[in-house]
């Protein structure tokens, strides 16, 4: 037996609930691996599943929701893993689709897996889960668009959330100038802590688009907010600079026009850490572990365990929730 957070459906309300249950390895869903799971992580994705609705994410109930993990593996039909591997998953849709991290135990396909690599253990791994994971593909994919350290400050959208805080951390950690937004001023000294050496309120940013182009202000940027927020900086890009987008937050609209990408070559890069090639989702760890500055996640965590969960779906989708919450299952 093992304590897993299962939601259940109301067959006539249709309204989805959550409550920890125990569960037998023959109740989890086929895959060629099992992993006793260790930890796992609250995202965005995570408050819309735990939501009375499931946020349209849900395919089936009854439903495990935790759309990352860490852990070890317990059992394995495929050659490349073995007992007493260390590992990581994030993507496949994980924790919507299928079932996911808030469980003492999760079986998943082989392919899904990546092996821990050395340098960082499971709960760092973790503490930047799948929006560290979003955050490095971000910043290799400005990187691999021409983004170098000395070209000017990089731009953090929504720098205070999970992909946010570690994209700012590791641009800072790898040389860059970064200027991060937050609608919340008392987040400046955490964002400082992590490397910003520029706090942007997020109402200078968030005025409706009244000029396609602005003066040249960013070498890049993380867009992690969407909506207006976008369409404002990619009037003050750099000329030929990127945004590498990953979020939705403020929405999927996108109002505005052809002209910074005609008359100053932006690129608008997006980013989808769902379901990455295996040999990009390896490079991201191993940059992860090399490139992230590991002793500053400590800062970035905020401790949970499965009983935590619903407050803290609720919390995040509001906006209240601050760095990384890391949730040990076993706690």
């Amino acid at each position: 037996m093992f304590k897993a957070l299962v939601m259940t459906q109301d067959s006539e309300s249709g309204k989805a609930a959550a409550e920890i249950q125990d569960l037998t390895l023959e109740d989890l869903p086929e895959g060629e691996v099992t992993v006793a799971v260790d930890y796992s992580t609250v995202n965005y994705k995570d408050g819309l599943c735990l939501s009375p609705k499931g946020g349209g994410l849900v395919r089936n109930y009854p439903h495990v929701p935790g759309i990352d993990f860490a852990g070890t593996v317990e059992s394995s039909s495929d050659e490349r893993y073995a007992p007493g591997d260390k590992v990581v998953l994030t993507g496949w849709r994980v924790g919507e689709a299928h079932w996911g991290g808030y469980a003492q135990k999760a079986r998943v396909k082989a392919d899904w897996l990546v092996p821990l690599p050395e340098g960082i253990t499971l709960r760092q791994a973790m503490a930047v889960g799948t929006a560290g994971f979003t955050a490095m593909l971000a910043v290799m994919a400005l990187e691999d668009h021409g983004l170098k350290p000395g070209t000017g400050p990089v731009l953090v959208t929504g720098a205070a959330g999970g992909v946010g805080s570690v994209a700012t951390a590791i641009l800072a950690n790898l040389g860059y100038e970064v200027a991060a937004v937050t609608g919340r001023p008392e987040t400046a000294d955490y964002l400082q802590s992590l490397g910003a050496t520029q706090i942007v309120p997020r109402e200078d940013l968030n005025e409706t688009v009244k000029r396609p182009l602005e003066s040249e202000t960013w070498a890049g940027c993380v867009d992690a907010v969407g909506g207006d927020m976008l369409a404002r900086v990619l009037g003050q890009m750099k000329y030929g600079a990127s945004v590498a987008a990953v979020g939705l937050a403020g929405g999927a609209a996108l109002p505005a026009t052809v002209i910074p990408f005609l008359l100053r070559g932006v690129n608008l890069l997006g980013i989808d850490s769902v379901m990455q090639p295996f040999e990009n989702r390896q490079r991201a760890w191993q940059r992860i572990a090399s490139d992230l500055p590991l002793e500053k996640l400590d800062a970035m965590i905020q401790p949970a365990s499965l009983t935590d969960l619903p407050k803290l779906g609720a919390d995040i989708l509001a906006g209240q929730v601050k760095g990384r919450v890391v949730v040990d299952v076993n706690a």
